[in-house]
């Protein structure tokens, strides 16, 4: 099954109510329901995700539901993923490098890039169904990309160009002026935004308040979870840290809002470490993504942090005893 994080639609209830439709209703129609939807990043099938935009874009009479949803959202609905890419210095390795995080946010929708001339068009191509179809997810994803693409560039939405493949919706002729994406066509090729290749160069833009706001808002999510439990606060951050690479201590207590000495040492009373923490952290996330055959061992040593391969399997026989291929045939048999 396909899985994507439900803070996709953040903003989804508001907007379906002022749009005169019942959110909760329409949720357990698919089969889902509100509790779900608390935790942003609690997972849901992508496939009713899917069927619970389409069945809202008929109920509201809003063939443009998933456009108007994306167009009030912010990158933050994509969880980790915009943090984790921004460190990156040019827009070029942003984009090559999503692929290889999207799973943090869903599975089950790749990013493809299509050279046309000048230009580099990205599709969010999905792996998934749906029996009412994927229109309106459609439409949510390309705004997300939209809304992403820009932030990467440190640019206006609104400057993108937004391409579906849907057929123009009769009651839509005023649409450009009443939301952000003023360059949207459809009856395209491709389901696609468009940006010239000569852009690629150009520095990421850090929105640095947007992540330190991020990381603000997830600490306060792991007081709420692990109260008075630093021990699983720390090892919860440093999995989402991980797999941008650089997963120091001076990074985790700062997150923490400590320095760097008062975390070691509130984990020397405790009897571990921080090195000991971050070794445990990546053995139960390489067991995990290795039982259940999640993720290629190449993959899965980069979103541990590692440069190399062989570094991390060296490091993995030391925890086991075994490779990780030899582990993972052992769990198989």
């Amino acid at each position: 099954m396909f899985l994507v994080r439900s803070g996709a639609i953040e903003g989804y209830e508001k907007l379906v109510a002022e749009l005169g439709g019942n959110p909760v209703q329409l949720m357990r129609d698919v089969g889902l329901n509100q509790t779900q939807f608390r935790n942003p990043n609690t997972y849901i099938s992508y496939s009713r995700l899917a069927e619970l935009l389409e069945i809202t874009s008929s109920a509201c009479k809003q063939p443009l539901f998933g456009l108007h949803l994306a167009q009030r959202q912010t990158t933050s609905v994509l969880g980790d993923l915009p943090v984790i890419l921004s460190q990156h210095k040019t827009v070029r390795e942003a984009l090559e490098d999503i692929d290889r995080h999207l799973y943090l946010h869903a599975r089950g929708v790749k990013l493809q890039q299509l050279i046309r001339g000048d230009d580099l068009e990205l599709e969010l191509v999905f792996e998934i169904s749906s029996p009412r179809g994927l229109d309106q997810l459609i439409q949510m994803s390309t705004g997300h990309l939209a809304n992403f693409t820009a932030e990467l560039l440190g640019s206006d939405r609104s400057s993108l160009p937004v391409f579906l493949r849907q057929h123009t919706p009769p009651q839509t002729s005023q649409y450009p002026e009443q939301t952000a994406y003023n360059r949207l066509y459809f009856s395209a090729d491709n389901n696609c935004i468009r940006i010239p290749n000569a852009w690629l160069g150009r520095k990421s833009h850090h929105n640095e308040e947007a992540i330190r706001e991020h990381f603000a808002d997830y600490l306060r999510q792991l007081q709420q979870r692990y109260p008075d439990n630093l021990q699983d606060q720390v090892r919860d951050l440093t999995g989402r840290i991980l797999p941008g690479g650089e997963c120091s201590v001076q990074r985790v207590a700062a997150a923490l809002g400590l320095h760097p000495r008062v975390l070691q040492k509130k984990l020397q009373q405790q009897g571990t470490s921080y090195t000991r923490l971050l070794r445990e952290t990546r053995m139960d996330i390489a067991e995990q993504h290795l039982r259940h055959k999640s993720m290629g061992i190449t993959d899965l040593a980069l979103n541990l942090g590692y440069a190399e391969v062989a570094v991390f399997s060296r490091h993995f026989k030391q925890w086991t005893g075994l490779s990780p291929r030899h582990w993972q045939r052992e769990q198989n048999l």
